[in-house]
């Protein structure tokens, strides 16, 4: 009853400042709303649910009575009356489930007092693409994902369609995140944090693009470098979450390995980051664009596929050396493919966990081979010499880390 009384007055007295602020206030106020909380939990205290649903119909066709009667009045809406038939199925949530009930009633308050910037957020600040893409992001989450089978299948038992859809959500999910910070950030920390939302896509792409910039106008050439070291340290992060995804005894092998990558990774991003930072604000804008590229990742999801069907192939053929050689050769055009393909080999049983952590470092090698040239396509020498030492101490410590678990017998 007491977390009934509070909802009541946590969303009556939004909803009361409300109306005050308007021409033709609203019946519906902080009474109203505190009195229908507490008509919900007596309802479902005293007739359960049959009682409810009649308190709940009958507050709604209140409700609607009362917008008949003032919809002349430049107020079209009906989120107060939507939000008192709520208030009523709060009120008789809170006898069940108090800790729930009061969760929902402070979403909702929130929701209602975050009126304004919502609106503005979604009719001034979000792009028809950026709308699009969270359609997209949610329609393969929540639609696409629950229907795929969640067992192996396919050539040698290699493709789990479940588990490689959310490897793509993941991409998809992670991505819209870093455009999300990008927007939000401005063009204050615009390079060092498009490089470090790039890396969580490709780290490659990254680094490619940001030589490029960096030749076109060497003036950006500290962000630049920036987002490229800090790619790399995107870059071993998502390695870690794939994996987890598809195999935690992979990522308990890989643990060492990843923290040494990723200390390594970090020190070096570090200093030139706090350099990039401290050169005078670039006058650029950051463009609104899209938050992911959903071609990319259904490639993504292809390429992923074929090596997994390749990686099962080379075991079932060689054994171990085939597993090695097939990351390597995946690595030369996506690390986390080459990690999620020999993580899933693990999962399903076609390899140790602890013998997973070669290959995975072989396509970590090799990807750094392609970053290192990429590096070098902007013909910017400075870019270079900074970037390219960076890479090779990530990698190096990547292969310490192996070495050290190793010789622990970790």
């Amino acid at each position: 009853m007491a977390v009934a009384l509070g909802v009541g007055l946590l969303i009556g007295a939004e909803r009361e400042r409300r109306k005050q602020g308007r021409p033709s206030p609203t019946a519906a106020g902080i009474r109203t709303f505190t009195v229908a909380t507490l008509a919900g939990a007596v309802g479902f205290m005293t007739g359960g649910v049959t009682l409810l649903a009649i308190a709940t119909a009958a507050v709604a066709l209140l409700a609607t009575l009362s917008y008949w009667r003032t919809r002349g009045d430049g107020d079209p809406g009906v989120t107060t009356e939507i939000a008192l038939v709520l208030a009523v199925l709060v009120g008789g949530l809170a006898i069940a489930q108090p800790m729930v009930a009061a969760a929902v009633g402070v979403v909702v308050a929130v929701l209602l007092a975050a009126r304004t910037p919502l609106h503005h957020f979604v009719s001034n600040t979000l792009t028809d693409g950026e709308v699009r893409d969270g359609l997209i992001l949610a329609g393969a989450s929540l639609v696409v994902l629950p229907l795929l089978p969640d067992r192996a299948m396919g050539p040698y038992d290699a493709l789990n369609p479940r588990a490689i859809w959310l490897v793509v959500i993941l991409l998809l999910g992670i991505s819209a995140a870093g455009h999300v910070a990008i927007r939000t950030l401005g063009v204050r920390f615009g390079l060092p944090v498009a490089g470090l939302a790039a890396g969580f896509v490709s780290s490659s792409a990254a680094i490619g693009a940001m030589s490029a910039r960096a030749a076109k106008t060497p003036g950006v050439l500290p962000g630049a470098v920036a987002g490229a070291v800090l790619s790399t340290i995107a870059s071993i992060a998502l390695m870690g979450v794939v994996i987890a995804a598809i195999s935690i005894p992979t990522l308990h092998a890989m643990a060492l390995p990843l923290v040494c990558a990723g200390l390594a990774a970090l020190a070096y991003g570090a200093a030139f980051t706090i350099f990039a930072l401290r050169q005078p604000p670039s006058e650029e804008s950051v463009e609104a664009g899209e938050a992911f590229s959903i071609s990319s990742a259904l490639f993504f999801a292809l390429l992923l596929s074929g090596i997994l069907v390749a990686s099962a192939a080379l075991a079932a053929l060689f054994g171990e050396a085939g597993v090695v050689a097939g990351a390597a050769a995946a690595g030369l055009v996506d690390t986390h493919a080459a990690a999620v393909s020999i993580a899933s080999l693990a999962a399903s049983g076609h390899l140790e966990p602890r013998n997973a952590v070669m290959p995975i470092l072989a396509g970590l090698t090799t990807n750094t081979l392609t970053k290192i040239i990429l590096a070098l396509s902007g013909g910017q020498a400075a870019f270079v010499w900074r970037v390219v030492p960076g890479l090779v101490l990530v990698v190096a410590a990547a292969w310490l880390g192996a070495l050290l678990q190793a010789a622990t017998g970790g």
